[in-house]
């Protein structure tokens, strides 16, 4: 695992795939800056016969860095903010938490 472990750790040290950005468990606080890969795919959501595309930020974290997110804690990444919501995922490996936040 620790081959796994630092390849893990690579790919978040890298300017290109990861970026800092401030994590605050519940949302208060000074928060602490920590790496994450952003995704922010568009998802279409469903409202009875409507289709609504919505953007979305999708933040996967270390599970070192950020050993236990909740639901309601905050991020902000370049000026914005966002909310955690839902219950956070970890990866098969249990070495990243895949986080799914709205805007703040």
């Amino acid at each position: 695992m620790s081959a796994f472990k630092d390849a893990i750790d690579d790919l978040f040290a890298d300017p290109n795939i990861a970026q800092t950005v401030l994590y605050r468990a519940g949302g208060i606080g000074d928060g602490v800056a920590v790496r994450a890969i952003t995704r922010r795919p568009d998802r279409e959501v469903d409202f009875h016969d409507i289709a609504v595309h919505t953007t979305t930020a999708l933040f996967e974290v270390r599970v070192s860095e950020v050993p236990n997110p909740a639901s309601g804690d905050s991020i902000t990444l370049d000026g914005e903010s966002f909310i955690v919501q839902g219950e956070p995922e970890r990866d098969a490996e249990r070495l990243i938490w895949n986080l799914d936040t709205r805007p703040a």
